[in-house]
């Protein structure tokens, strides 16, 4: 490097010397409009060192994972649109930190909504299918404005048995809900800056525009099939106003990059119009990662969440089934994942930006008897202008 650059500077002075009527021009053009000193202004002849050392700069890029927001701002006036594709899967059920089977849970889990005495429906799996459609903008060039919107598709398999005790089973059926979850809107701004470290801190609120009276036809343990609001994990919504805080670190240096950043969801009411709320979230995730080209870059990342129970209840959500207790929300999770970005550096798609990244559990602590986390895959389509 600091070969290229005398090079550079003993290109330019000769450059200086052999034509009289360069020292003016560059004493006319002494800074770009960025504010950077440029002391070669002829670039037919002369390469220009300092462009080259901000064009390497321009090309780091610090790929956190693909569902940490907040973690960058934007430039005043620019903007950046995203869609977000994510499915969520979850297989077989945990008691705490230990798995149970069906049969253990429909003769040993006491349902709170007795009679029966036990539950008589458990969740055998279910995916969660959200699209997020994101928009930001640079109001200046430390604060940025956020907005989302995410439509949502559930589905639960479930395993029903027959009458009021044993295990003999009665059939499987499968309920579903569809539609716009809750938004958000969020301001980012960046508290510190140097060339290798930046700081941002993000305060959002959540927007309460998801449904939380779905229905759906079950199947009881008399075998009839009657539509009843569902439980509350297949609601699309919280239905209560939150507060979204979130503090994010970002670093590089050489073509290496790493983050961390926490997040909360605070409930700030203390119940929706059904009568309960959701739990207060809390997230620290972590991430590190290599720029293996300008375009393309790898990471790896970790993330640590705990989830408070439900307080409240439902009145219309009573089925025997564990999905129906508020008690049987929230715990501990840790999932690692990697992840992989591309962006492409030619014009005709230059600020586009494509992502994956999936993630699986490491380790997982639920309250009471939960389903147990599978995976969940991230797909990311950005773009800057």
């Amino acid at each position: 490097m600091r070969i290229h650059y005398k090079a550079c500077l003993l290109a330019g002075t000769l450059l200086a010397v052999h034509s009289p009527s360069t020292q003016a021009q560059t004493q006319h053009n002494d800074t770009n409009t960025n504010g950077h000193a440029l002391h070669i202004t002829n670039t037919d002849e002369v390469p220009t060192c300092h462009s080259q050392n901000m064009a390497g700069h321009a090309h780091h890029r610090n790929a956190a994972p693909l569902d940490v927001m907040g973690d960058h701002t934007h430039a005043q006036g620019q903007w950046m649109i995203s869609y977000r594709y994510q499915r969520m899967f979850m297989e077989g059920n945990l008691q705490g930190d230990s798995t149970i089977s069906p049969a253990d849970i429909v003769t040993s889990v006491t349902n709170p909504n007795a009679p029966p005495a036990t539950l008589r429906v458990v969740p055998l799996e279910m995916t969660m299918d959200m699209h997020m459609f994101g928009a930001m903008y640079g109001v200046t060039d430390r604060l940025t404005i956020m907005g989302m919107a995410m439509y949502m598709k559930n589905n639960m398999e479930h395993l029903t048995y027959s009458g009021m005790m044993g295990t003999t089973e009665r059939g499987r059926f499968t309920t579903r809900s569809s539609g716009w979850g809750d938004s958000s809107l969020s301001a980012i701004y960046k508290l510190y800056e140097t060339p290798n470290h930046t700081i941002n801190a993000g305060l959002g609120v959540s927007v309460p525009t998801g449904s939380i009276k779905e229905s759906d036809i079950v199947l009881t343990p008399m075998g009839t099939t009657p539509t009843l609001r569902l439980p509350y994990a297949m609601q699309l919504g919280s239905g209560t106003w939150d507060a979204l805080p979130s503090l994010t670190y970002s670093g590089h240096a050489a073509q290496w990059f790493w983050g961390g950043q926490y997040t909360a969801t605070l409930r700030l009411e203390s119940e929706n119009d059904q009568g309960y709320r959701r739990g207060h979230i809390h997230t620290l995730k972590g991430w590190a990662g290599y720029n293996v080209t300008s375009e393309w870059s790898v990471a790896s990342h970790l993330s640590a969440t705990h989830e408070g129970k439900i307080k409240g209840q439902d009145p219309n959500i009573t089925a025997p089934v564990q999905t129906a207790n508020p008690d049987n929300y929230g715990g501990d999770t840790l999932s690692g994942g990697i992840g992989l970005r591309y962006r492409p550096s030619y014009k005709p798609l230059k600020g586009l930006e494509l992502g994956m990244d999936i993630a699986l559990p490491v380790y997982q602590k639920a309250n009471g008897t939960q389903m147990k986390r599978d995976w969940h895959a991230t797909l990311a389509l950005k773009y800057s202008f």
